[in-house]
């Protein structure tokens, strides 16, 4: 998908005027998922907004109560109505438990793609041979897997889920890309930081858009987080500053399975 360099990742937002200010700022993407209870939020302030409703990519996800063939659709129709939308533009596998299954999961989703109720197929939380198996069953359906969204920060990175995107053509949203807010405490995004006289959460943000073909979804409720964040996409980050980031010793990873 083409989708923009940051996104409004929506997890603990419960105001939906912080979703159209987002959207007047210059959000184009808002991903919300079942799990976090806040999808009539985000659908309350997308209609808020003057923004047109095709500017927006719009995604959710289905929790993994929902996995099994029979529940997908009805899932799927419970979240486009508490969106309040007709399409969903990206829907993802929030995560790959039990009762998921490549064919039967990825199939049901292949069926909503043919009715109309979404635009494409997303995964989270997936490991290789994992996405192998999606990508398989969507092209027996004549479909292509849109996105990965993972955990990517400067504190938790896996070259290997870039490789495979790379390889396979589909897009990385990273979420958690400012590392829970521990960006400002790494000495090596402090001292990049100074250099360009931003900040280090900026400093992350451009790290992780150096990871093509990734693009960021941070969390944000005030609006100088959310101008920042925008902001953001101005920094372009020197060779020899990315390669510091990447020799960071990782320790964090915020949402282990």
């Amino acid at each position: 998908m083409d989708l923009p360099p940051v996104g409004l990742g929506t997890m603990g937002i419960d105001d939906p005027e912080t979703v159209s200010l987002a959207l007047e700022l210059g959000y184009r993407h808002l991903d919300t998922a079942r799990i976090y209870d806040n999808e009539a939020v985000v659908g309350e302030g997308l209609a808020r907004s003057a923004v047109d409703r095709d500017e927006v990519t719009l995604a959710t996800k289905l929790w993994v109560d929902d996995l099994a063939r029979e529940d997908v659709a009805p899932a799927a129709r419970r979240s486009a109505a508490r969106l309040d939308v007709e399409e969903i533009d990206l829907l993802y596998v929030h995560r790959p438990y039990e009762p998921y299954d490549p064919v039967e999961t990825i199939g049901a989703l292949a069926d909503l793609h043919e009715e109309g109720l979404i635009d494409a197929v997303g995964v989270s939380n997936f490991e290789p041979a994992e996405l192998d198996a999606a990508i398989e069953t969507l092209a027996d359906r004549g479909l292509t897997l849109a996105a990965h969204q993972t955990e990517l920060h400067p504190l938790w990175y896996r070259p290997e889920l870039l490789e495979h995107a790379r390889k396979h053509g589909y897009t990385v949203v990273a979420y958690s890309p400012l590392a829970g807010g521990e960006a400002g405490s790494v000495d090596a995004l402090v001292d990049i930081a100074d250099r360009h006289g931003v900040s280090p959460a900026t400093v992350s943000l451009a790290w992780v858009r150096s990871k093509e073909p990734t693009v960021a979804i941070p969390k944000a409720s005030s609006e100088p987080h959310l101008r920042a964040n925008l902001a953001a996409t101005d920094l372009t980050l020197r060779p020899e500053e990315i390669d510091a980031i990447d020799s960071i010793e990782r320790t964090v990873e915020l949402y282990p399975e």
